[in-house]
């Protein structure tokens, strides 16, 4: 028992300080697979099969209950879709509110936090390039991403009725979302930082004409009714979000899909960005996405972005590496991750602004002007 209980003590630390998740299906499935075959008795094997499955139950709640003091930090306030992601990845942790990207950055390079969970892409805005930016000049890692589809819904007070609403408060990139429905039903738009807080000013004015523009949990947080949902005009908005840490993930595991984030810079010549990516492709990398972002010490000068998929770690991985380095300044893998993970649609537990799970005793700011594109 003391032995069981060192294990499950190692594999919570270890997956707490990388950002990885309690449950791994994929290692479960094999696991099992490995070692179910050592019990020949088909109907033993059965029960064996059953007991390690209850063993990793078991495992998995005590994981639970021990990564409950992660502390995780996020730009914006609570309701804000950052804030959701967060507390969807990570909902055992405590969700510590930032007013900036770098603040909450800096709060796990410094050790006030213990992972950030940060956007980066957004469908319809595209990078969100100070979080680029930070992966280029900062030492964390990136060690999951996860797609968090974007809903958007019209939130009115307590007894408010559609009828009721003629003006609308959200992101501008909400708004611009829902521009079609905003149209059809006439109503005067007023931009707010992000959706999170123009749902606590609907809240805090009591106004039954205004409305607020955002997800159905944040209805929930801030005691609002949805008044109609899915008023985005393209079901396809969707949020990238990275989970950063301070410690480098170990490779992906065989028979996940593995892909990896690269930063580069590149020689002063004619034919340097070629000579990059012939090096990536020539190796057989897929590159899903190339990005050039300015560098701020260094006018008219660029580092570029790469999403790739594959292991960079295999031995194809360690020559493309090495013909990268020869061709570049600067190379810098900024992380390791399963690919495809989606967040799912529909919400945890609901908490109300002011519980424990969400820290917001503790926030940092009261909303988050620069949440940017991406965190409507």
């Amino acid at each position: 028992l003391l032995f069981v209980g060192v294990v499950v003590l190692t594999m919570a630390a270890y997956k707490a300080e990388r950002g990885l998740p309690i449950e791994d299906k994929v290692q479960e499935t094999r696991v099992v697979s490995a070692l179910a075959p050592e019990v020949p008795d088909a109907e033993l094997r059965s029960y064996y099969v059953r007991f390690l499955q209850d063993v990793m139950d078991v495992s998995k709640r005590w994981q639970h209950h021990l990564t409950e003091g992660v502390r995780v930090a996020y730009s914006g306030v609570e309701g804000a879709f950052a804030h959701i992601a967060a507390t969807r990845i990570f909902p055992d942790a405590t969700a510590v509110s930032f007013a900036s990207f770098e603040d909450a950055y800096n709060a796990v390079a410094e050790g006030d936090c213990d992972l950030a969970v940060l956007p980066f892409e957004n469908s319809y805005a595209g990078e969100v390039g100070a979080v680029l930016d930070l992966m280029f000049s900062g030492n964390l890692y990136v060690n999951g991403v996860y797609d968090l589809s974007v809903t958007q819904n019209i939130l009115g007070v307590p007894g408010a009725t559609l009828a009721d609403v003629h003006e609308v408060v959200s992101h501008p990139q909400a708004l611009t979302q829902c521009e079609t429905y905003i149209r059809a039903h006439g109503l005067v738009t007023h931009a707010a930082a992000n959706t999170a807080v123009a749902a606590m000013r609907v809240a805090r004015t009591g106004n039954k004409a205004l409305a607020a523009i955002a997800s159905a949990e944040t209805a929930r947080l801030y005691g609002l009714e949805v008044l109609d949902h899915d008023i985005n005009e393209s079901r396809a908005n969707t949020t990238r979000f990275a989970v950063f840490s301070r410690v480098e993930s170990r490779p992906v595991a065989k028979g996940e899909k593995a892909a990896f984030l690269l930063l580069f810079t590149v020689k002063d010549e004619t034919g340097g960005l070629a000579k990059a990516v012939n090096a990536i492709s020539s190796y057989g990398f897929n590159m899903n996405i190339l990005r050039s972002r300015p560098m701020k010490d260094l006018p008219w000068h660029y580092f570029f972005y790469v999403e790739a998929e594959g292991d960079d770690t295999g031995d194809d991985g360690r020559r493309m590496l090495t013909a990268l380095r020869a061709a570049c300044p600067t190379v810098k893998v900024v992380g390791r991750y399963v690919a495809d993970r989606v967040l799912r649609e529909d919400p945890p537990e609901e908490k109300h602004a002011g519980d424990g799970a969400s820290a917001s005793g503790s926030v940092q700011a009261s909303a988050a002007a620069n949440e940017g594109e991406a965190d409507e």
